[in-house]
Formats: structure tokens, C-alpha cells, sequence
């Protein structure tokens, strides 16, 4: 058997970015579903708001004699009428407060929450073991959520959804940061954080198209179950075949050999006190950047497909939806990852940040396209706003666990994931009393295309707060004294310890 471990063994970080990938990619899709299946759930449970709607699907709206939704009462929807059909229904939308709170608050309460409590678990625990329990989680919340009768079991259910899914990004990011080197680090992070594109994008054929299906008349009830049953496939591999890798001093603490060292497998105290890393300037504004960022995101998300079903519901849009989402954000993210390794090889992390910039800013006038042009124009502008858009999330993480000491790498990455959630998973509840104000594009103006510009703004100011790259002869001096930390060298020692030659390294084997 060792043989073939031994010739397989340069594929095992690969394997690992892919189970931690695809655990995140079914975390996310469990928590855009809703999104997607709103309307169908909000009939069926009872909550939102409700609104006169075409219900038919073989007609225009520019054939219409009048709009559905400029009816205001239910007697004068059910009038609406055009060559002695009704063509309009007064149900619920699966928009209104409900529906904000149910994607926004109760999700992210919990989740912003229980990140930090599991970032500080992360740094003294087995993360690959507590990387499963919350696969587990998620797993049996999503799961259960198909069977709700009311409201508040959904409610409920999210809560539960949210604390399973909280340790994904903090473990997975702490054990890929451990097996990857530098100047694959972008690249990871991007294929990684991809997961929440994936999920998302993946959540509007799934959402639209499984529930009219009504197999086995479990309608929207199927979605849930079949996501869940995959998500405890993936809790088993991720059990049983991944393993902890060393951690290690990276970025800028083995740039400067200052705060911590691995030494034989065993951590050494840093010098100074390194919590007071998560108060540095640059690191307050790179998470200030990355909150409004995600408010756009996250608004976007939420009402992405209500948005479109509502000025838009004469054009089936999710297999359109689905293709910008997967191809051109996926295209976008890998693209992102790739140029921040190449910049940070010459430049330092400042030219990530420096991506992240211009990305946003180029971004920014398409987005507001994809709410203002009516569809096909819609989904043009949508496509090239993700292709730059969609860069950032990998590349903020690859700047985080590069700027801060290792022994409180995921405790930052969970408390910035508190902040940034509580921000941006909590100011789209506006979107609500904004749009009955405004109008709900306009509200979407405002939290999704003006977040974008803000963002960028934040960013290039986050980029003059970074300091300049440490040369590269010392760093390559530093490299060449202490081999140990070498990323390839754990990895391949890792593999080897499963067959019981750990190379004199102790190993231990004790996920946003």
C-alpha cells in the first residue's frame, strides 16, 4: 500500500481543497435556498407580504392590459382579466420583513456568533475532526428543513444551519493556509471561498425547477432533503479521510521569523502580545472594506431572484441566473486568485489589496446595469460585474492568515467573519422599508451597486496601510535556514505519516 500512497501522495492537498470546497459549497446552498424557494415556501407556510401576481406563464406583460401589480386590493386583482381570462392571483411573494429577518438576522445572529467561538477552537482543537461536526450540523439542519410546518421551525432551522456552517470557513481556511505555500495561497483561497458562489448559483436551478417538478408532491421540501443527504456524504469523507496537517508560521510572521515558530511539530510562544495584531489599522479597515463589500453581496443575493420574478416574471431567467453565477463568478474567482499570486510575487500583499481595488471599482458600474436594463441587457452587465466582482473573497482571506501571527490565525479569521457578517448579513434587512419608500430597484441601487463603490474606495485606502514587501533574499535565506517550515515538506510528511514514517515530525491526528 505504501508504494501507491507514496506515488499519490502530491495529490492529497488537492483532494483535501476539494472535500473542504464542496462541504462549503453545500453550507452555502443551504443558505441561498431560501432565497430561490421564498415564494413557494411563503405559500406554503404562510408569511410575507402579499401581492397581486401574474399567474400565468405563456404571456407577456407588454400584452397585458394592465399590470398585476398595480392592483392594491384583492378584489381588484382578481378583476384583471384578458380575453375572459384571469391572469392575476393575490398570494404571497415571499418577500416583506419575514422573509429579510428569516435570510438576514436569524442566519447571521448565530452565525457571526458561533464563528468567533469556533475561530478560538480552531487554534487549540483538531480542526479537521471539528470540520466534521459542523459538516454533521448543517448537514441534519438543512435536512430538517424540509419538513417544517411552520414559520418558526424555519426560523429555527437557519439558527441551527448557521452554527454547523460557521466552522467551515475558519477550519478549512486555517488547514488549506497549512498545506498550500505562497504563491498558491490566492489561488486556494478562491477555489475555496468559490464554495459560496457555487452554493449560491447552484440554489437557482435547484430552487426554481425541482419544487415544479413536485416529485414524490414534496415540491420545495425536496430541495432541502436532497442537499442535506449530500451534505452528510461529504461529512463522512472529510471524517474519515483527511487528516491535521502542521501548522505553520506563513506570510509576513515567516517573512520576519518573529512571532511564532514550528519546531518539530511543537508551537513556540511569540514575543509580543500578537492579539493586538486584530487591532492594527490595516487590518480594522481591511475588514471595514470587506463588510460593505459584503452587504452588496449578500443583498444581491438575497433578492437576486425575488428581484427579477417580480419586475421580470414573463421570463423564466434560472438557468441564466445559474450560468453567470457558476461560469463567469467561478471564471472571475480563479482569474482573481491567480493575479494576487502573481502581483504578491513581485509586490508583496499590498497588491492584493491592490486587486481588490480595481477589481471592485470596475465592477461597479456594471452591477447597477444588471437592476436597470431590462433582461437580456441585465444579464450581460450581471456577467461582467461578477467576472471582477467576485474576485475579492478569496483574496481578503489570502490577506488576513498572511498578516496575522499563526497562533491566532483562525481566532482572526473568526472574529473578522463576525464583524463582516454582522455588517453585511444585517444591512439588507433595509432593503425592506427602503423599497416600500423608494421602490425596490432603487433600494437595490443603493445596497448593492452603492456597496460596490464604497468597497473599492475602503480597499485602495486599506492598501496604503499595508507595509512594503519584506525582500526576497532574506526571505529565501530564512527558508533555506529552517526547512521545517517548508509547506510542501509537512505535507509530503503528513502523507508518509499515515503509514507510520512521519519523518521525525510530530503530526497531529487527534470550515465561511
Amino acid at each position: 500500500m505504501y508504494p501507491v500512497l507514496e506515488k499519490l501522495r502530491f495529490l492529497y492537498p488537492t483532494y483535501v481543497l476539494t472535500i473542504v470546497s464542496l462541504g462549503y459549497l453545500l453550507a452555502e446552498l443551504g443558505h441561498f435556498l431560501i432565497g430561490v424557494t421564498s415564494k413557494a415556501t411563503a405559500q406554503d407556510l404562510h408569511y410575507g407580504d402579499i401581492t397581486c401576481q401574474l399567474n400565468l406563464s405563456d404571456v407577456l406583460i407588454a400584452d397585458l392590459p394592465e399590470k398585476c401589480e398595480n392592483a392594491t386590493t384583492e378584489e381588484t386583482c382578481h378583476s384583471m382579466e384578458m380575453n375572459g381570462t384571469q391572469y392575476c392571483e393575490w398570494t404571497y411573494n415571499g418577500l416583506g420583513l419575514d422573509y429579510q429577518i428569516l435570510a438576514g438576522p436569524s442566519f447571521i445572529a448565530v452565525y457571526t456568533i458561533v464563528g468567533v467561538i469556533l475561530g478560538i477552537v480552531a487554534d487549540r482543537f483538531n480542526r479537521v475532526r471539528v470540520l466534521a461536526v459542523c459538516t454533521v450540523i448543517f448537514s441534519i439542519a438543512i435536512l430538517l428543513m424540509g419538513s417544517v410546518k411552520e414559520f418558526w421551525h424555519l426560523v429555527l432551522l437557519r439558527m441551527v444551519l448557521a452554527a454547523g456552517e460557521a466552522g467551515c470557513n475558519p477550519m478549512s481556511t486555517g488547514i488549506l493556509s497549512d498545506i498550500f505555500p505562497e504563491e498558491k495561497r490566492g489561488l486556494v483561497m478562491s477555489i475555496f471561498n468559490w464554495g459560496i458562489y457555487g452554493g449560491y448559483g447552484i440554489a437557482f436551478p435547484v430552487g426554481r425547477y425541482v419544487p415544479l417538478m413536485n416529485t414524490w408532491e414534496l415540491g420545495w421540501r425536496l430541495c432541502y432533503y436532497g442537499a442535506g443527504v449530500v451534505g452528510l456524504i461529504i461529512a463522512v469523507f472529510t471524517a474519515f479521510t483527511l487528516r491535521e496537517p502542521a501548522r505553520q508560521a506563513i506570510g509576513e510572521e515567516n517573512d520576519a521569523n518573529a512571532n511564532a515558530a514550528v519546531v518539530q511539530g511543537e508551537d513556540v510562544a511569540p514575543k509580543s502580545g500578537e492579539w493586538k495584531v486584530m487591532l492594527q489599522p490595516r487590518v480594522i479597515m481591511l475588514c471595514l472594506a470587506a463588510s460593505i463589500r459584503h452587504t452588496g453581496g449578500l443583498c444581491f443575493a438575497y433578492n437576486c431572484d425575488l428581484y427579477y420574478q417580480f419586475y421580470f416574471p414573463d421570463y423564466d431567467l434560472g438557468w441564466w441566473l445559474f450560468a453567470v453565477t457558476i461560469v463567469i463568478g467561478s471564471i472571475g474567482v480563479v482569474f482573481g486568485g491567480v493575479v494576487s499570486d502573481k502581483f504578491v510575487a513581485k509586490m508583496g500583499i499590498r497588491s492584493r489589496v491592490a486587486v481588490l481595488a480595481i477589481s471592485q471599482l470596475i465592477a461597479t458600474p456594471f452591477a447597477y446595469g444588471s437592476v436597470y436594463f431590462d433582461p437580456l441587457w441585465a444579464l450581460i452587465t450581471l456577467a461582467i460585474s461578477y467576472f471582477f466582482a467576485e474576485m475579492w473573497f478569496g483574496i481578503v482571506f489570502a490577506i488576513l492568515v498572511e498578516i496575522v501571527p499563526l497562533k491566532v490565525r483562525s481566532t482572526t479569521v473568526g472574529v473578522f467573519l463576525f464583524v463582516m457578517n454582522n455588517i453585511g448579513g444585517n444591512l439588507p434587512i433595509l432593503v425592506d422599508p427602503v423599497s416600500k419608500a423608494l421602490g425596490y430597484r432603487e433600494s437595490l441601487y443603493i445596497f448593492y451597486g452603492g456597496t460596490y463603490l464604497i468597497s473599492s474606495v475602503m480597499f485602495l485606502l486599506t492598501m496604503f496601510l499595508m507595509g512594503p514587501p519584506a525582500p526576497r533574499q532574506q526571505q529565501t535565506e530564512e527558508k533555506s535556514r529552517d526547512t521545517g517550515h517548508d509547506n510542501a515538506g509537512f505535507t509530503l510528511e503528513r502523507i508518509a505519516g499515515m503509514n507510520g514514517t512521519a519523518n521525525g515530525h510530530a503530526v497531529e491526528s487527534s470550515r465561511l
